[in-house]
């Protein structure tokens, strides 16, 4: 009997039907950027200040520049560069006061300039910035700092949780419903972060965001990679992963045009009210229609497919329906991910390598955010990085393998940093060129790991899995603002030598995964146990049932 894969052979497994689905199912990949990396734009740190009552009106006296006004009213400044007394500290001065001094003003009010008393900013402070973010509007600086990183670990909380019960409601419901209600609820989240007026419903409203994004599209390649036959869905899923990367391109021009947070909040939220329009110009998953015994819908959609792609649909189809052997049929346990050596393994090396996948990809796009350095054209060269990892990705996998691509990688993305690290900052084009390398490694490892991860767990196991072990880069993102907005007040590129050892790490121990190239999927445990032995087993299949008449 046919499968549905034979049956995409002949109605097209990626002709007009496919790549308009392919399309339109990119654009919203692509619209994804702002809220997976938006905290770049949306929470760029500019250069800051103490404002001091007095200090304006005693400068425009003297006839100072900008320079001396900082030299002479600032704590530190020009000493070792910005520092937190700069930042945070103000001289516990009146500025007001008659009889200062255009030469030493400090020496004319106190008389001795080491025994100055310094105070917090109570009269908040001055940005050296010509359009606004979060940290402008709200302060978030000095002690405040802090707050930043909860607007980043908020999203991640998001899709820590989110994965889970969309993923429900997919598997429930259905691909198409999923998309079309997460984007409706995203563009909700959108639209009112835009006009809460406090820190704390931002905050939440970002949780929400996270909730429903990540689920959202990740809908999307679920359905993308299920109307595509065989051999074209592995390179369609990293494609639809590189569509995302144009985002990337289009969000940092955007940024760049709207430098106001609020208005670029706006501007990136309102084309996702088109992708509501996907209700009439998306099928269902075929797939998931006769997982669900909706056979006639099913066929309808082939039908229409095949119309679509101008094919000649197979005549005296009569039933479609979902087979497979209930002999031996196991139902999926948390603890088959770790009860065998194998199985135990695999588990925590994709976990880690979860894990290290977003620390490095967030925390290299994070880090850029805080650099020297304009921050746009640095967004812009790390972004046309991932157009190259995605052609890697393309060429090696099937040629070389799965293993050595991902762990040079990671070894690449964890070395990278570290050069990036240690080379001093009057040299600036050369760390971002460094940075970019490290760019393109985790981007690599990142999309490498995406469809690793489902070769190495049996059938009845798989999603569960995925579900687990991915939950780890949700995990990951949640910590790694906390890694790259704490440390750098320590040094500015000492996140970037956390991120060299987990980095370094990850390839190692993925040298210790077997290789999945030419490798049917395991069915069972013992697959994975003896993988080196494993022989292409039986894989379940949708199976069309074909009745000729009789002539």
């Amino acid at each position: 009997m046919p499968t549905l894969d034979d049956i995409l052979e002949i109605v097209g497994e990626f002709d007009r039907f496919q790549k308009q689905t392919f399309f339109v199912l990119c654009l919203l990949s692509a619209a994804f950027t702002p809220v997976y990396v938006g905290v770049v734009f949306f929470g760029f740190i500019p250069e800051h200040r103490c404002f001091s009552p007095g200090v304006a009106e005693l400068s425009q006296r003297c006839g100072w520049t900008l320079e001396e006004q900082l030299n002479h009213t600032v704590p530190e400044w020009g000493h070792h560069g910005a520092s937190f007394s700069s930042r945070c500290r103000r001289y516990e001065v009146d500025w007001n006061a008659t009889g200062i001094s255009c030469t030493n003003p400090l020496s004319s009010l106190v008389g001795n300039q080491s025994t100055v008393p310094l105070g917090s900013c109570q009269d908040g402070w001055v940005y050296d910035s010509p359009g606004t973010s979060l940290v402008t509007e709200f302060n978030l600086v000095c002690e405040d700092s802090w707050k930043l990183d909860i607007f980043q670990s908020s999203v991640n909380a998001g899709f820590f949780v989110g994965s889970v019960n969309i993923g429900y409601v997919a598997d429930r419901f259905g691909r198409k419903f999923c998309l079309l209600s997460t984007i409706l609820a995203n563009f909700v989240c959108g639209i009112l972060l835009v006009f809460v007026p406090t820190y704390l419903w931002i905050v939440i409203l970002r949780f929400l965001q996270g909730l429903v994004g990540k689920g959202c599209w990740m809908a999307g390649y679920i359905l993308v990679t299920e109307v595509v036959g065989p051999k074209y869905r592995r390179t369609v899923g990293i494609l639809y992963q590189a569509a995302f990367s144009v985002g990337l391109l289009i969000f940092d021009a955007i940024a760049y045009a709207i430098p106001h947070w609020r208005w670029l909040q706006l501007t990136v939220t309102l084309p996702s009210c088109f992708f509501l329009l996907y209700y009439w110009c998306l099928p269902e998953s075929p797939r998931w229609l006769i997982s669900q015994g909706k056979n006639d819908k099913a066929m309808k959609i082939i039908s229409d497919m095949a119309k679509k792609n101008r094919k000649k649909m197979p005549s005296h189809f009569e039933d479609i329906k979902f087979e497979e052997e209930d002999d031996g049929k196991q139902s999926p346990s948390i603890f088959d991910l770790v009860r065998t050596p194998q199985m135990r393994k695999n588990t925590l090396i994709l976990m880690y390598n979860w894990f290290t996948s977003s620390v490095l990809y967030q925390g290299l796009i994070m880090h850029m955010g805080v650099a020297a350095g304009n921050m746009y054209l640095d967004f812009l060269y790390s972004a046309l990085v991932e157009f190259p990892a995605a052609f890697i990705i393309i060429v090696t996998i099937d040629r070389v393998g799965r293993r050595y691509p991902w762990a040079a990688a990671n070894l690449v993305a964890g070395a990278a940093c570290l050069v990036t690290a240690l080379i001093p900052e009057d040299i600036h084009w050369l760390k971002v060129i460094a940075a970019c390398i490290g760019r393109m490694g985790i981007t690599i490892a990142f999309e490498m790991v995406c469809f690793v991860n489902t070769e190495l767990y049996p059938t009845y196991i798989r999603n569960l899995g995925v579900m687990v072990c991915s939950s780890l880069c949700d995990i990951g993102g949640v910590i790694v603002p906390f890694i790259v907005y704490r440390l750098t007040e320590v040094w500015p590129d000492l996140p970037l030598i956390v991120f060299t050892v987990i980095g370094l790490v990850a390839g190692g121990l993925v040298l210790l995964l077997p290789e999945t190239k030419g490798r049917a999927l395991p069915e069972t445990v013992e697959d994975v146990e003896n993988f080196h032995r494993q022989s292409a087993p039986n894989a379940k299949k949708i199976y069309l049932h074909v009745q000729t008449s009789e002539v």
